[in-house]
């Protein structure tokens, strides 16, 4: 594909190594986890460079949007700190980009060992036989679940109405419905005793 002449650091910047630098710092800051190992990010970098090569669109879309990215940074992306390179991603969030980005790593980034072990995912258990017998219940993460007895009434309060109807008879209904108002079409009253078929 020929890139417009106008535009020449797009074809400097096509898949190169700096190319992938870029995009692990795009990725570490767009998905923090400050106890994972490079690993998880280098795949999840070499991922979208496959994917990227595999449509011409989302090439072009990815090489335009890292160089876009030194330009907002005012020199080299990879040199921002956390705080002004999430400010810089910000700025790019709505892109064709960036949601190519985020759609590929959100599918792929935990999808590893690596990722499960540092987050204490235990990983499938089909093959394992399931969870039941695996401890289930054995998240150290969460706090004890508040466990509280109902102190409520014991006997069962109504909250129903006597609805007088034409013709001398009664309707139970909850207070807050009119069923003479009813705007359901085909809707009719159920007079007391009378079951709905």
């Amino acid at each position: 594909m020929a890139f417009p002449a106008k535009y020449p650091e797009l074809n400097a910047t096509e898949m190169t190594d700096e190319a992938r630098q870029i995009l692990l710092r795009v990725l570490k800051v767009a998905f923090p986890h400050p106890n994972f190992p490079d690993g998880p990010y280098e795949r999840m970098a070499d991922t979208i460079m496959e994917e990227a090569q595999n449509s011409t669109w989302f090439r072009v879309s990815l090489t335009q949007g890292l160089t876009t990215l030194g330009h907002l940074a005012g020199g080299d992306f990879r040199e921002l700190n956390d705080d002004d390179a999430t400010k810089v991603l910000h700025r790019i969030e709505t892109t064709e980009f960036f949601g190519f980005i985020r759609r590929t790593t959100v599918l792929n980034l935990y999808d590893n060992q690596d990722a499960w072990d540092v987050l204490g995912y235990e990983g499938p258990s089909f093959d394992k036989g399931g969870y039941v017998n695996r401890g289930f219940n054995d998240l150290d993460w969460l706090p004890e679940p508040r466990v509280e007895t109902y102190d409520g009434p014991e006997e069962l309060v109504e909250f129903t109405d006597d609805v007088p109807l034409a013709g001398g008879r009664a309707q139970v209904a909850h207070p807050h419905v009119d069923v003479h108002t009813s705007s359901q079409p085909g809707a009719t009253s159920t007079e007391a005793g009378e079951v709905r078929k």
